[in-house]
């Protein structure tokens, strides 16, 4: 690859490799056309991990909830219906003991051939962390997740037995635990308070925020990356960012969609019929967050939309990515050039926008990746996409 310089050249921050992510939903069930079923729909599971597949997605996030499907045994049959998908694993530490996890998780890499990565979730809802009888205080929480993390990652090294005395757990004369398939298993952190950078910076393998404006998200990657290097580093996590794209054939037939949407998405919260509804002002700061961004203004940068925060209350990940699979693909590299090298896109409409993003927007985002691979240089998707960008706001 040759070094440009100029306005065409690639960031010194650019992400060089790119890789994503969606997640695995069991079931039809959306936030547009809530159906009012918990259990698994195992023809629908087969066909999403198969949209997947076809679509070029590298990785499929199994989340965990008090109310939801366990995350470990569903990674373990995306696994097996799938030769090359990596299943990420969400993990709340309060609910399995490190060592227990640390075998789990290497019998999935091993079933996976070495596949496997791990989502641990600390807590940002003392209500939700309640129902499994965690009654930890915030800042404990983080406290154990560091902690689950050293345990982790011995339990895979560790060629002796080993013992353990630490604030959250303790015992005596483990192991050797159960191997992964080659080494280690990647370990990825998220959240917005000062702890989880603290110890995202200082030990994890990925970093993972929702999608905010660049400038802000361009200062947090800036923050992990220093606590990193603070801690003798000589790695840095890698940044995943997660957003809900919403795309048509053209940006104004995007925005039409966008709106009708939010109205959707809104009635259903209002309704209470989805799991995550709740009319509580969020604890953690990620919801704090994208809840402020939301009332400062609808559209950031050349894409993101708050209004979907706003409507959901900031209930996980819901900060959306509107315009034509061509802006929006721009809206990603974007993020790319701040160093994002794991991009999640899940939609409000599942399955369908898992297809739409594979046949429209990936391509997109990859075709740009290799031609700054042969050149150096940018190719003109961001500068012929411009989108809110051309009207300085809302469309």
């Amino acid at each position: 690859m040759t070094v440009a310089s100029g306005p065409d050249a690639v960031p010194a921050t650019a992400a060089a490799e790119v890789e994503f992510i969606s997640l695995t939903h069991t079931n039809a069930s959306t936030e547009l056309d809530p159906i009012p079923s918990r259990g698994i729909d195992l023809p629908f599971v087969r066909r999403y991990v198969r949209a997947l597949e076809e679509g070029g997605f590298d990785l499929t996030l199994l989340p965990y909830g008090s109310n939801s499907a366990d995350s470990f045994v569903l990674a373990s049959a995306v696994g097996q219906l799938s030769d090359r998908l990596k299943p990420i694993v969400a993990v709340r530490p309060n609910t399995v003991f490190p060592t227990v996890a640390g075998q789990q998780l290497a019998t999935l890499d091993q079933l996976t051939e070495g596949r496997a990565v791990v989502h641990l979730i600390s807590g940002g809802n003392d209500t939700e962390q309640a129902r499994q009888g965690d009654y930890l205080p915030k800042a404990e929480r983080y406290a154990r997740t560091s902690e689950f993390v050293d345990v982790l990652r011995r339990s895979w090294t560790e060629t002796e037995p080993f013992s353990h005395q630490g604030a959250h757990y303790r015992f005596d004369e483990f192991g050797p635990g159960f191997p992964p398939y080659a080494g280690s298993i990647p370990i990825s952190i998220g959240g917005q308070s000062d702890a989880a950078f603290e110890i995202g910076g200082a030990k994890a393998d990925i970093f993972s925020f929702w999608g905010e404006p660049l400038a802000d998200i361009r200062s947090q990657i800036e923050r992990v990356h220093g606590i990193a290097a603070a801690a003798g580093r000589v790695d840095r996590p890698r940044i995943w960012v997660t957003f809900r794209p919403i795309i048509d054939r053209t940006d104004e037939l995007a925005w039409a969609k966008a709106r009708d949407y939010v109205d959707r998405v809104a009635r259903t919260f209002e309704s209470g019929v989805h799991r995550l509804s709740t009319k509580t002002a969020p604890q953690n700061v990620g919801s704090q967050r994208a809840l402020e961004f939301a009332r400062r203004q609808e559209v950031y940068d050349r894409a993101l939309w708050t209004r979907t925060a706003a409507a959901t209350n900031a209930q996980g990940a819901s900060t959306a990515l509107v315009g034509s699979p061509e802006t929006v693909a721009a809206a990603i590299v974007d993020y790319i050039d701040l160093g994002a090298g794991l991009v999640s896109i899940r939609g409000y409409d599942t399955y369908n926008d898992v297809v739409d993003y594979g046949r429209s927007v990936l391509p997109l985002v990859r075709q740009e990746l290799a031609h700054r691979k042969a050149t150096g240089r940018r190719g003109t998707l961001q500068a012929d996409h411009p989108g809110a960008l051309a009207t300085a706001g809302r469309p």
